[in-house]
């Protein structure tokens, strides 16, 4: 009997040692769980307002390239044609451009590409290009 609650004794004063061990495991568990659920709501407002302003910036360039290539074609030219051939370019960028697909690997380098082509569209065209995204408005300036 003695052995018993020497036995006892010695679980009671384990479990007492072991309590902070067993609560920080669980507060582990816990806090791990409401991180990676935040973190996910968290990921996923970013990528969507991200995804917004890189829409907004292509909607924005192929609007400018067809508004343009209409425009141009009114009045045909060896000037006008080169112009036209860019913007034609411009616009073979954008609607190849993978909008759905956001694991694409070359999505950066493609969308550097469709600005590299807008400002030297805008330089043929003797336009200034300035497309900003801000919290207050979007715009684009000539």
């Amino acid at each position: 009997m003695a052995a018993e609650a020497a036995s006892r004794s010695s679980d009671m004063f384990d479990e007492i040692v072991m309590a902070e061990e067993r609560f920080h495991g669980e507060g582990y568990q816990e806090g791990y769980a409401e991180g990676s659920h935040v973190g996910v709501v968290e990921g996923r407002r970013y990528g969507s307002l991200h995804g917004a302003k890189i829409g907004s910036e292509i909607g924005c360039y192929l609007g400018f390239a067809l508004t343009w290539r209409c425009l141009l074609q009114k009045c045909m030219d060896e000037k006008n044609s080169k112009k036209i051939r860019a913007l034609d370019s411009l616009i073979g960028m954008i609607q190849k451009f993978p909008y759905e697909d956001p694991t694409y690997d070359k999505l950066q380098e493609d969308l550097e590409k469709i600005r590299g082509k807008f400002k030297q569209v805008c330089s043929m065209l003797n336009i200034q290009s300035d497309f900003r995204i801000g919290t207050e408005r979007s715009s684009l300036t000539f």
